[in-house]
């Protein structure tokens, strides 16, 4: 199975775990549950964003909080590229106007992943599979 990882739970699986459902837990703390972990570069972005507002705060320097944050096992950085980028303005409606949720819910469809999230607009959307 692959998965896209929402950023929220690329973020708590880094800092907090415990936030993360038992199913997801289980499922990054053993590879053998997954075939590749996908992270779109969009969530290095929100990451970036939530630093820069203060929402969010870590003790490192945040290049190698990013350097750590990517080492998880068959993980995969997907980039944004500009098929992927208007294939993620065209998502089947209806769908929230997030500009990072529709990257995620592109690079889900077009990798053929299912999205770890908690994200309840997410989750509700039937054009792609979610688990939480």
């Amino acid at each position: 199975m692959k998965y896209v990882l929402d950023t929220h739970v690329w973020v708590w699986w880094q800092m907090s775990p415990k936030k993360l459902s038992p199913r997801v837990r289980t499922i990054l703390n053993n590879p053998d549950h997954y075939t590749e972990l996908l992270l779109s570069v969009i969530s290095a972005w929100e990451f970036s964003k939530l630093l820069e507002k203060k929402r969010i705060g870590i003790s490192c320097d945040p290049e190698e909080w990013f350097r750590v944050a990517l080492e998880m096992p068959k993980l995969r950085l997907v980039p944004l590229t500009p098929t992927l980028s208007y294939r993620s303005t065209t998502l089947p409606q209806p769908f929230h106007g997030d500009p990072a949720d529709q990257i995620i819910v592109a690079t889900a469809r077009e990798e053929n992943a299912t999205i770890l999230t908690k994200d309840t607009l997410i989750r509700q959307y039937k054009h792609v599979r979610t688990l939480w």
